[in-house]
């Protein structure tokens, strides 16, 4: 006979007992209280879904939350993800039988002068060369490893020690040095 406790679910009191809980946890994680109060829905829909996979070896309020951690988790995946943009519509005619529009990333390009371009090419080429050189060491070798040799996340965190959080927070932190460096060596000028 095991001493080992089982935990069980009662969705009927999970409202009063953990949304407050849940909504603080959330919040502080996503700096935004609608999507706090929504991440916090869906998961308590997951939850309900997933009841009969509860093993009892977690406190009802620890398996919420780990719903939870996974709901937020996913929520940044899918903001950082190509997948996860939003179709922007570009109408070119409001009237007539040309009317329509298309989804942005699908709209023709300008037909300009190529000469022009490449000069302009190369010109933000050497200013972003010279804002990744400028990033410290640390935000250099991640970003040129991740977003130029196309590294998977793990092979990076693997070879430099660090957690796959970690590595987000390094990548996020370069570029925004890379765009306020372009921003005003490039953009300005």
């Amino acid at each position: 006979m095991s001493d080992i406790k089982k935990h069980t679910l009662n969705p009927n009191k999970w409202i009063d007992l953990y949304a407050d809980y849940l909504y603080n946890y959330a919040v502080t994680r996503v700096d935004s209280q609608d999507l706090a109060k929504d991440l916090v829905q869906e998961t308590f829909f997951s939850g309900l879904k997933g009841k009969d996979n509860f093993r009892g070896q977690a406190s009802e309020r620890t398996w919420l939350i780990s719903i939870l951690k996974r709901k937020i988790i996913d929520h940044y995946r899918k903001i950082n993800s190509v997948k996860g943009k939003k179709e922007v519509r570009v109408n070119f005619y409001a009237d007539g039988d040309k009317k329509g529009s298309w989804i942005e990333e699908c709209v023709p390009q300008t037909w300009g002068n190529e000469a022009e371009k490449n000069i302009e090419n190369e010109e933000l080429k050497k200013a972003l060369d010279f804002c990744i050189q400028n990033l410290p060491e640390k935000y250099r070798i991640v970003f040129l490893l991740k977003s130029v040799q196309n590294y998977e996340s793990n092979e990076i965190c693997n070879e430099l020690g660090i957690s796959s959080s970690n590595l987000w927070v390094i990548i996020h932190r370069a570029r925004l040095q890379l765009r306020k460096c372009l921003e005003e060596n490039w953009f300005k000028n």
